[in-house]
């Protein structure tokens, strides 16, 4: 049992919603610990091929529940960071951020932090800390520059200034946009693109990417032994994909 989220598993896709919606929800220790617990047991889960993280209520998250931690609320260690993702950086799994309102702070590193960004029309983005003389180092400031360039991310972490969704998405770091009413729907339907996919070649493909940032050498990341791609060459599905090819039929992916 969850206290700070809710799951639900449609098909292949876990649906993770956090449910703070009293406080826009603002995330503190005890809910970013439990959010580590659920992403532990998605990585884990044979049966659950990728997740989609969104917010209950109006809002996706506000980030760090400042009022909690000014009344002195009890501190637990969160080691994979904001919503659990964050700091995690062994996930080959790919998660969807399904934004549905404000995402700021914390909140918008948690959706930096995921794979892909479907956003409603309503959702704002913002990284608003240096205007209460903080900053964001839960990933804000390493992944913004590296997926919309220097000039765009100092653009929003210099001013603090909040985003819509549609300037998002010309910045390049929402993948579509939505009619708010639609966006569970639309972030099933890239979920469901993923999962067409054998999932031990989509986890290959995110692990070369992310991987390929972290080298200089493009030599290098194109000849480096990647354990993802090991795993994908050696599975059943290496020979299902292209049998079901020349059957002319759908294929039957194990992930294994």
């Amino acid at each position: 049992m969850t206290e700070f989220c809710k799951t639900e598993q449609r098909g292949h896709t876990l649906i993770v919603t956090i449910n703070r919606p009293d406080r826009l929800n603002a995330l503190h220790p005890l809910a970013n610990a439990e959010l580590g617990e659920v992403f532990d047991g998605f990585a884990a889960d044979p049966d659950q091929w990728v997740a989609i993280i969104t917010g209950e209520g109006r809002g996706f998250s506000a980030g760090n529940d400042l009022r909690y931690q000014a009344e002195g609320g009890k501190r637990v260690p969160t080691p994979r960071g904001f919503g659990g993702l964050t700091s995690r950086f062994d996930l080959t799994k790919p998660v969807i951020a399904a934004v549905n309102g404000v995402a700021m702070g914390g909140g918008f590193e948690i959706a930096l932090a995921c794979d892909l960004i479907i956003a409603s029309e309503k959702a704002l983005f913002a990284l608003p800390e240096p205007k209460v003389g903080l900053a964001a180092l839960a990933g804000g400031l390493n992944r913004l520059p590296r997926q919309i360039g220097v000039k765009r991310a100092l653009g929003m972490i210099l001013t603090g200034r909040h985003v819509t969704a549609a300037e998002g998405e010309r910045l390049g770091f929402v993948n579509e946009v939505v009619p708010h009413e639609q966006l569970m729907e639309a972030a099933l339907r890239w979920a469901a693109q993923i999962e067409e996919c054998a999932p031990l070649s989509i986890r290959a493909s995110k692990e070369v990417v992310y991987g390929s940032l972290d080298m200089a050498s493009l030599a290098e990341s194109m000849t480096h032994k990647w354990d993802g791609v090991k795993s994908m060459v050696e599975s059943q599905d290496f020979i299902e994909g292209p049998r079901a090819f020349a059957e002319k039929r759908k294929p039957n992916w194990q992930g294994k």
